[in-house]
């Protein structure tokens, strides 16, 4: 369950911030930084064929998990009560949160790309390079389909679900790009809300999203080359619908 902290005043880190109508994004606040955490798969073993439900086995060193963030309670955000997290991510559908390292989640049969990443409590990656897995497997009785995992990808993360009450205010919106070096002259990420206005960050850090509607709210999310054109591939956008309510 989300629980919004108190909110205090946020200093943006980077000068990247965009206004339009009544939507306003910039950069999140410094966050606790975890140089040192790390996530390991044990298994699935990636590539491997497996039957569902998949058993997932992570080892995680130098970060807690089901603790509080050390400043959660600063930060204004939806966070959740049960502390720190692994989110994992298939096929760039919605992420399921995982409070201990060891889990089973049912599946489809066929092919599915995946990426766990160490969460703190408020649903904020960890974004160094040791803290992520991304990885492959095949569910039914078929051999292991194979995906280059190596092309570049971009995963959605937040906003995800219901928001209500003060936890509207400011909404977090955060990704992961695998394979894909933002900045002036690299890969940068389009994010298109509610179908009608756009947004292009070159920055790979969480932003904050205020002045979003009441009800639906849907965000796209694009990579996009040095060219400018939107990246294909098997995980390079995803589309999310969210709700907000009073």
């Amino acid at each position: 369950t989300d629980v919004v902290m108190e909110e205090k005043p946020v200093k943006a880190d980077v000068p990247e911030e965009y206004t339009q109508g009544n939507i306003k994004i910039y950069p999140a606040a410094k966050s606790p930084e975890y140089a040192d955490a790390k996530l390991e798969l044990k298994m699935p073993e990636t590539g491997a064929a497996v039957q569902s439900p998949v058993k997932f086995d992570f080892e995680v060193s130098n970060y807690e998990l089901g603790v509080q963030t050390s400043d959660a309670a600063d930060k204004g955000l939806a966070n959740s009560d049960k502390g720190q997290h692994i989110h994992l991510i298939v096929d760039n559908g919605p992420y399921s949160a995982h409070y201990e390292p060891d889990f089973e989640k049912e599946f489809d049969p066929g092919h599915h790309i995946a990426i766990a990443f160490l969460s703190r409590s408020y649903h904020e990656s960890v974004k160094n390079g040791s803290a992520h897995k991304v990885f492959q497997f095949t569910v039914g009785d078929a051999a292991g389909e194979q995906t280059d995992l190596s092309q570049p990808m971009l995963f959605y993360s937040r906003p995800k679900g219901d928001y209500t009450g003060a936890g509207t205010n400011k909404i977090l919106f955060d990704f992961f790009p695998v394979n894909a070096d933002l900045g002036a002259g690299k890969y940068s990420v389009k994010l298109t809300i509610n179908n009608n206005m756009e947004f292009e960050f070159d920055t790979w850090q969480p932003y904050y999203v205020e002045g979003l509607p009441m009800g639906e709210n849907t965000f796209k999310i694009d990579l996009i080359d040095d060219q400018g054109n939107v990246v294909t591939g098997p995980v390079t956008s995803a589309t999310r619908t969210f709700t907000l309510s009073e």
